[in-house]
């Protein structure tokens, strides 16, 4: 599929949602006939459902920004948005089984109050960041790794705007590459004084529109053993902007946070500390991405880089409908949402039991 052809598919999204606003004063009118059993065209109540979870807030309508909260009735609604399908960034974070105030299904379940309808939410950038390290040139006092950086929508190429940066033991670099038609190479370079291993993060604007976002991490080696899977050595908690760090060991201790976005980075000020878990402050900014917050430290004599998205995505959380035999059809609703201002994609299954 040619590049115009993607760049229809998005500017036909924003369509959608534009037209999908008139329906947004609707929404508080579904509750009393989506709850009702004798509703009986299936693929329309449930459709139904799926919008009034992503078009009303939920009880108390802030409920995302507290993680010792449970929501009485549930609702992912920015309820300082005035715009349908905003989302709330606490909300959707808090869908994440990553998050440390996490709700659980049955929480969820119990608060969307519709006892005959199994659910999952899906929620994940519109375009893929696909990294790979192609090469490695080692010289007396520097190391060049070469990256393959795609960009593309199931395969089809989609052309992007890349941020590029790379962190090591105290060590923040940023490259800035104008331009990607779907796939281009970036070197980068580290001296071999530097700390590794090391992570290199790109995140990606679609040109059509610089709301469409995406990103991708890699973990790689960098005068170090092989980097650890991501999470091994923290817990990673975004919420209300305020980063909450636990430690997986005892006598972990931390070097520097960071906060990346597409035009700002920050270093992180630490608020609280203890033995088992530490707190930063994440700045508010302007750009309508997801921040990426990036921890270092050390495990005794191993150093680490770990990470999570600000909203905490792509998640997906929910009844698991793979091996179903007790429900009825499973109906998908896709919808192109925005959370901060920034457009994603939300995938909605909703199921009931068989008759």
């Amino acid at each position: 599929m040619p590049a115009i052809s993607v760049d229809t598919f998005f500017a036909c999204s924003l369509m959608v949602l534009l037209v999908l606003s008139a329906m947004a004063s609707a929404s508080k009118l579904l509750y009393p006939h989506i709850n009702n059993k004798s509703y009986d065209n299936a693929a329309k109540r449930y459709r139904e459902i799926s919008k009034y979870m992503l078009l009303n807030h939920g009880t108390p309508s802030n409920w995302g920004e507290d993680g010792q909260t449970v929501p009485e009735k549930f609702g992912l609604a920015d309820a300082h948005s005035d715009y349908p399908y905003e989302l709330d960034i606490d909300k959707v974070s808090r869908l994440n089984s990553e998050n440390a105030y996490a709700l659980s299904y049955a929480q969820m379940f119990t608060a969307l109050k519709m006892p005959d309808a199994s659910f999952s939410i899906e929620i994940k950038p519109t375009f893929e960041v696909i990294l790979n390290l192609t090469a490695t040139y080692q010289f007396a006092s520097e190391t060049v790794y070469q990256f393959e950086i795609s960009t593309e929508k199931h395969g089809v190429p989609v052309e992007a705007e890349l941020k590029c940066y790379t962190v090591a033991e105290n060590y923040l670099g940023g490259n800035y590459v104008n331009f990607s038609d779907g796939k281009t190479a970036l070197n980068v370079t580290l001296q071999n004084s530097v700390v590794g291993p090391a992570l290199f993060s790109v995140l990606a604007r679609a040109i059509c529109n610089a709301k469409i976002v995406s990103f991708g991490v890699y973990a790689f080696a960098h005068n170090s053993p092989e980097p650890k899977p991501n999470g091994t050595f923290l817990r990673l908690s975004p919420l209300n902007y305020t980063l909450d760090v636990a430690f997986i060991y005892s006598g972990i201790n931390l070097s520097r946070a960071y906060a990346l976005t597409f035009n700002y980075s920050s270093t992180l000020t630490q608020t609280s500390i203890s033995n088992q878990s530490a707190t930063y402050s994440v700045p508010h900014f302007l750009d309508a991405d997801p921040t990426l917050t990036i921890v270092t430290g050390w495990n005794s004599t191993v150093f680490f880089a770990e990470w999570t998205a600000y909203p905490q995505i792509p998640l997906q959380t929910g009844a698991d409908f793979a091996d179903s035999v007790t429900l009825s059809n499973v109906f998908t609703y896709t919808y192109t949402i925005t959370i901060n201002s920034a457009l994603y994609e939300c995938t909605v299954r909703l199921g009931g039991p068989r008759e």
